[in-house]
């Protein structure tokens, strides 16, 4: 819609008149230059209001243009506008007002991918894989713009109207699901993985993620838990003030936890632990991966430099940076990286240097060579600028290309739906297997569905054969390339078989997850996940578990 011309001229008033007070630093060039540019910016967005062939939309062109600048410094510095506050507060406090399924869409479709428990939509009666037709009356599929996630929320004790189809059904059905305070978990899953093992599923922090810890740690004392295997694999971390307060639980009272330094050194500080711990004898393992970030390293990185646990698993992400919520006008948000973070050793473990860029515009990581050498409390040797390095190393697995196209293009969890639908019950999540005649089953259902994939074999034989045409070298080469390309051409029905251990696995674990929700998917993975093996083996060898601590490994 076009502005008014008196809007226009108010806007560009408004910055001129802002500009003033930076002119009176005319000494500073640096002043100087923000003024001007934010003129010429009032001037450009006027002409542009009042120009362009077609209507222009103010709030989403400035948004564009903000988003832009932001992009220029590093992932983490967004800018939240006013109607985008709500998904921010769910962000930084793990709760809003709406039914707790999430909906994600495949082909066209609003299908629930996964239901929370203890929440609406479970008690409800809705299904991971019933596919929504219809909010309040309102034809999702006839309305392209509907976002059915946001329609799904809404005040608290009002109900929504969901029309339903469900696998296997000819006719929708209709559910009322009354809204209410959902809250996401920063502990979804904890529990005994032995008699004397306990674990605890952390990935987020949020504003009740200690809490959470906490009253997991006690419940799994209770229960006999005499070692803790910590899982921050896949955390993308959260609030700082929770970081330090896991750690808490930990190491002692006063001791160091982390320490921020940013351009404003009145906000540098040192954050101790303030509380008495709950325990400083238990042997703990975390387990990490390229996915534990921020406040989840800190957690590893406090962890390891009080040689409090051993670390298993992949080298964490290398976000060492810490980001402050600035109130903006009418409503809107900057969340901005003010500072890095140093954990007790003093390394930073940030590993990309966002303020140097390539000429390319893009970032590198840090080099080995300009890594600095720290020591952790009981003097074993650890590095900066590249995550947090586990003591104990694992290659993360590496997925087959059948087990990726079939889950990339939903079948892995189609089948699941299927056999749902078809079997009202299984055996709790650690005890469930596929027999071998339900996964025959499987690779008869899935021989004539619509998946293909290149194996990286294939793909190396091709490279091959575009250089050597390049190079002339085709005719002398093309019968060996020939046979060659027809030993390692694959058979998805031979690669049912060769891999049938790993999509059985697969298909364990999401048949379990319809069934039993979050905690059916975790427990279902235990037998198979060999970080949490490694942590197990490495238990049952005190010896060696101690050794690692003393840099005797």
């Amino acid at each position: 819609m076009r502005l008014p011309k008196r809007f226009t001229l108010l806007a560009s008033s408004a910055l001129v008149a802002g500009g003033i007070g930076f002119f009176s630093f005319k000494t500073d060039d640096r002043f100087f230059e923000i003024a001007r540019n934010l003129d010429i910016y009032a001037s450009l967005f006027k002409e542009l209001n009042l120009y362009y062939v077609d209507e222009v939309n103010p709030n989403r062109m400035v948004k564009t243009s903000i988003d832009g600048m932001l992009k220029a410094l590093d992932p983490y510095t967004n800018f939240f506008a006013e109607d985008e506050i709500e998904d921010y507060m769910t962000m930084t406090t793990g709760r809003y007002n709406g039914i707790g399924a999430l909906i994600g869409q495949r082909q066209g479709k609003s299908i629930v991918l996964m239901i929370y428990e203890g929440t609406p939509a479970e008690k409800s009666g809705l299904r991971i894989g019933d596919e929504i037709l219809k909010v309040d009356g309102l034809d999702i599929k006839t309305r392209k713009d509907a976002d059915t996630g946001k329609l799904l929320k809404g005040q608290n004790n009002t109900a929504v109207k969901l029309t339903v189809l469900r696998y296997g059904q000819k006719e929708p059905m209709e559910l009322s699901v009354l809204r209410d305070v959902v809250k996401m978990t920063n502990v979804p899953y904890y529990g005994m993985v032995s008699d004397e093992v306990g674990y605890i599923d952390l990935k987020d922090f949020t504003g009740t993620a200690s809490r959470e810890v906490r009253t997991a740690f006690q419940e799994l004392k209770g229960k006999g838990m005499k070692k803790l295997v910590l899982d921050v694999r896949e955390n993308p971390g959260g609030l700082l003030n929770m970081a330090i307060d896991i750690c808490n639980t930990f190491i002692p009272k006063d001791s160091e936890v982390v320490t921020t330094k940013g351009k404003v050194t009145e906000w540098n500080k040192t954050y101790t632990a303030l509380n008495p711990p709950l325990d400083l004898e238990m042997p703990i393992i975390v387990l990490t991966n390229s996915h534990s970030a921020s406040a989840a390293e800190i957690v590893s990185g406090v962890i390891q430099d009080y040689d409090r646990g051993v670390l298993i698993g992949q080298r964490t992400y290398g976000k060492g940076l810490v980001q402050t919520t600035r109130e903006l006008s009418f409503n809107t948000k900057l969340k901005i990286t003010t500072a890095k973070y140093y954990i007790p050793s003093g390394r930073c473990i940030q590993a990309i240097d966002y303020s140097h860029r390539n000429p390319d515009g893009s970032v590198g990581k840090i080099p080995d060579s300009l890594k600095t050498a720290f020591k952790t409390k009981a003097g074993r040797v650890v590095y900066d600028g590249g995550g947090v390095l586990p003591d104990i190393a694992l290659e993360a697995p590496t997925p087959t290309p059948i087990a990726l196209s079939l889950t990339n293009k939903g079948l892995i969890f189609d089948y699941a739906v299927k056999y749902r639908h078809e079997h009202p019950s299984i055996k709790p999540a650690r005890e469930f297997r596929l027999t071998d005649a339900e996964y025959a089953d499987f690779v008869k259902w899935a021989a004539d569905k619509d998946y293909d994939y290149t194996t990286q074999v294939e793909k190396d034989l091709g490279t091959l054969e575009a250089s050597a045409k390049k190079e002339k070298y085709f005719d002398l080469i093309q019968d060996q390339l020939k046979a060659l390309k027809t030993k390692v051409s694959h058979s998805k029905d031979a690669d049912m078989m060769t891999f049938k251990t790993e999509l059985k696995t697969l298909l364990e674990q999401e048949i379990a997850g319809h069934y039993y929700l979050q905690k059916g998917l975790k427990e279902a993975s235990f037998a198979t996940d060999p970080e949490l093996k490694a942590a197990l083996a490495l238990f049952k060898d005190m010896g060696k578990y101690t050794s690692i601590l003393k840099g005797q490994k």
